[in-house]
């Protein structure tokens, strides 16, 4: 349930409100936003009268919330969340942020060589997979410590925020040390343990869609992390799993609309991943753009055709800087900048 308060409400009708949900059995979150205040109830609302919230002073409206999302919900925070991730870096409102980099960290010359590159094409951050989770046990997994320390290095040459997945809570205290946002990748978004630990911290929480999740699955998950306190979630469409096998994926542009929809957290698109081809990536990164998206995930690789892990999906440098001009072109198109 929701209580929505009338403009130039006073604090004490808003203590009154809120008094009256807690005797109803309730937690009451406040999202107080440029235009609207409301008061959201946490847990069991069925012992609320709604009738007699609605009659108090100061109440413009008071609706039941079906939906099991609360603190993801549009309807509790009508106002665009805007995630900051590094100095002067943030993922929502007007500005897109174009986060970019290889799949997977291979070395110091690599990671810094790149950053450089889409640094100055124009990224607001820095991606490289330091642990990589792999279909089989047999493919590079990844350089570990290693390549968070070679993100690190990239950060320092360049001081562009890194983002890169976290695959056990038992890493969890070397990335927050060491990282700028978190990323949940597509197979742990469902691995409620682990989205509850990093939902104990403050950091930005890049969270991928399930490879067959729902919207409204995806949107639980984000709200797991929200429910222990981290309010600081991207959500990130990379491509769904359906009969189509010419694509990786199936990148599902109608997500984002409905996330934006029902959610107020920023939502990315990851074409690289969705598609698997890089010849796809510019026409979809524009598409995600067109549609709404926050943000891009891209995949930059200096020498895609010798790649460790997914050359395939990776362009060049040169020509994700030719993408940025190109979604610049669409960003403009609706409102948006790069």
């Amino acid at each position: 349930m929701v209580v929505v308060m009338k403009p130039g409400f006073t604090q004490a009708q808003m203590e009154t409100v809120k008094g009256a949900m807690e005797a109803g059995g309730v937690k009451v979150m406040v999202s107080k936003g440029a235009q609207t205040t409301i008061l959201g109830a946490e847990g069991d609302a069925s012992g609320l009268d709604q009738e007699h919230l609605s009659q108090l002073p100061g109440v413009e409206q008071v609706m039941r919330v079906s939906e099991p999302y609360k603190k993801a919900n549009r309807k509790f925070h009508p106002d665009d969340s805007v995630i900051e991730i590094g100095r002067g870096v943030q993922v929502g409102g007007k500005k897109l942020a174009v986060i970019a980099g290889p799949c997977s960290v291979e070395s110091r010359e690599q990671m810094v060589g790149v950053a450089r590159a889409v640094q100055a094409a124009g990224a607001a951050a820095m991606r490289g997979g330091a642990y990589k989770p792999r279909t089989s046990p047999y493919s590079f997994q990844g350089k570990g410590e290693e390549g968070i320390r070679l993100l690190q290095e990239a950060r320092q040459a360049t001081g562009i925020p890194i983002v890169t997945e976290l695959m056990s809570p038992d890493q969890l205290p070397l990335f927050l040390e060491a990282v700028d946002v978190i990323q949940i990748g597509a197979r742990n978004m469902q691995n409620f343990d682990l989205l509850k630990k990093v939902g104990r911290t403050n950091k930005p929480i890049l969270l991928k869609r399930g490879l067959s999740a729902t919207v409204e699955e995806w949107l639980m998950s984000a709200e797991y992390i929200m429910s222990e306190g981290n309010p600081n979630v991207i959500l990130c469409e990379r491509g769904i799993r359906t009969f189509e096998t010419y694509t990786r994926n199936t990148l599902d542009l109608s997500a984002v609309l409905a996330v934006k929809l029902l959610s107020h957290l920023p939502v990315v698109v990851d074409p690289s991943h969705a598609c698997g081809r890089a010849w796809m990536v510019e026409g979809m990164a524009m598409a995600a753009v067109a549609a709404g998206a926050d943000g891009l995930l891209i995949e930059v690789h200096n020498d895609p055709a010798n790649a460790l892990c997914d050359g395939a999906q990776s362009i060049t440098p040169e020509q994700f800087e030719g993408l940025m001009g190109k979604v610049r072109s669409v960003a403009a198109c609706v409102g948006r900048e790069v």
